[in-house]
């Protein structure tokens, strides 16, 4: 297939082709199944070095305008295949490579399942008039708080980086600090040995 995509951040073993970034795009909203996020569909691509960003946005666009994919909600910008696109996904996903589609259908499970987490325990970050942030953590069952910890840092880079490393393993943090106030030393061991 003749190469007319921009490459610039592309990985080897990315699409270099706008028809397979068209085919690629719609082989995932299949896969997922159910409308996805337009802003999470280009993360993917571009965190994984499948396709350069002007190529996936235009790509989606041109898919919308042929009546292939379609937002189904404007607020969160969420994407769904048509019939139309669904065919495409059924006929042409063959003309992509194994390697590519696990790289993508792999990178799409991840990415949901960080939302999931992120969505289920929330962190709010505030800045305290004098300076620094606070940052609040909730860890929950997906019905009530399990545990809420505040931590102040003093800057918003700090605070990125515990809002990142908390969402990494929020069980780890729930673990470890219910073993500490029990006071059990087994449960602390097996709870710092899972570091």
């Amino acid at each position: 297939m003749e190469f007319d995509a921009f490459t610039e951040g592309i990985e080897p073993g990315g699409l270099r082709n706008r028809s397979e970034i068209g085919i690629l795009i719609c082989y995932l909203l299949d896969y997922i199944n159910k409308p996805f996020p337009k802003d999470d569909l280009i993360e993917i691509f571009q965190e994984n070095g499948l396709a350069n960003y002007f190529e996936t946005v235009n790509a989606i666009s041109e898919l919308i305008k042929h009546d292939n994919v379609a937002y189904t909600d404007d607020v969160k910008r969420c994407l769904s295949l048509t019939d139309n696109g669904k065919m495409i996904s059924a006929q042409l996903n063959g003309t992509l490579s194994l390697t590519t589609r696990q790289k993508a259908t792999t990178a799409a499970s991840q990415l949901i399942q960080r939302r999931k987490v992120e969505q289920e325990n929330p962190v709010t970050i505030t800045r305290e008039e004098g300076g620094g942030y606070q940052v609040n953590m909730k860890i929950t069952d997906g019905i009530r708080d399990l545990m809420s910890l505040t931590v102040f840092v003093p800057d918003i880079r700090e605070a990125n980086a515990v809002k990142k490393n908390f969402h990494k393993n929020p069980e780890r943090l729930y673990s470890i600090t219910l073993a500490a106030v029990i006071g059990d030393k087994n449960m602390i061991r097996n709870a710092l040995e899972a570091l």
